[in-house]
């Protein structure tokens, strides 16, 4: 029977852990002595703490707790959990940040700031995003809005963001807010690329009357798996094999010069791959056949 407390949940909540705490430095090191505003529930509390002197550890645990209480019955046990742990986790590592006595001098360079806070903020909440995990707030707000009206979470969460940022406006000027999106962006995208798997592959597809005689050479100068997909063209009528393969994004030139080798006409398409695991990305790839032994010839999948 599976159990909640696995050894994988224990990696999870040290992530948690991990990734608040480094999303807190960023806050306390970087946005508030700087005057970077931010959005969702955390812009609320850096708007509260300008405006009425209220620590963000305490106005994080004021706006997310209930919060959480509603949105508990759309969020599973694990998910729940998760969130509860984000919230204390980020409160706590806010309330600890404030008593070290350290001072990051940037030389009052905004760019160079939103930029890094940016950075250290993606990071951070891509590593407890990675996990399932949240610190709680608008991630629960959408979902109840999507379940009761609707809404989709990423427009809720586009409608959130925008208004506090205006919100922001009250404690900040338009040069700090301008520096801000900047911080958004590289936020945003540090987010993305943690979560997509932090490896650029792209997926392509061959369509071919030649694909049989390219799987080979194809496996053997790229030392990648391919497969045959089954289609039939709607025209012709005529069944094919169509190539499915998975590359780095420096090999794609190398795909299409073999596959123009044997049909200058083929049909290649490239798509974007959000994630991979297996053999050549997440392992270790075989040695180059130049190092090893000769062995029998590659098997088409």
């Amino acid at each position: 029977m599976r159990t909640l407390f696995s050894w994988r949940t224990v990696r999870d909540i040290v992530l948690i852990l991990v990734g608040t705490s480094i999303y807190a430095f960023g806050l306390v090191f970087l946005n508030i002595p700087n005057d970077l505003a931010e959005g969702g529930v955390t812009g609320i509390t850096l708007i509260m703490r300008a405006l009425w002197g209220i620590n963000p550890a305490i106005s994080t645990l004021i706006l997310n707790i209930p919060i959480i209480l509603i949105g508990g019955k759309i969020l599973g046990r694990r998910s729940l959990i998760y969130t509860i742990l984000g919230t204390f986790g980020l409160s706590f590592w806010l309330a600890f940040w404030q008593t070290i006595p350290l001072v990051i001098d940037l030389e009052h360079d905004l760019l160079i700031v939103a930029l890094l806070a940016g950075l250290v903020a993606g990071i951070g909440s891509g590593i407890v995003y990675k996990v399932g995990g949240t610190t709680g707030g608008v991630d629960v707000l959408a979902r109840i809005l999507e379940k009761n009206f609707g809404i989709t979470i990423g427009r809720s969460l586009l409608i959130f963001d925008v208004f506090v940022l205006l919100l922001s406006l009250s404690y900040i000027d338009l040069k700090r807010m301008m520096y801000t999106l900047i911080f958004s962006y590289v936020f945003s995208r540090v987010i993305d690329s943690i979560l997509d798997g932090g490896y650029s592959a792209k997926g392509i597809l061959v369509i071919s009357n030649h694909t049989e005689e390219m799987a080979p050479v194809l496996m053997d100068e790229l030392e990648r798996g391919v497969t045959f997909l089954h289609g039939e063209g709607a025209y012709s009528r005529v069944d094919k094999h169509i190539i499915y393969m998975v590359v780095s994004g420096r090999e794609i030139s190398e795909v299409k010069r073999i596959v123009h080798d044997f049909d200058a006409q083929a049909f290649v398409s490239v798509i974007n791959v959000h994630e991979v695991e297996g053999e050549g990305f997440t392992y270790l790839r075989p040695k180059s056949r130049f190092l090893q032994r000769k062995t029998a010839a590659p098997k088409v999948k």
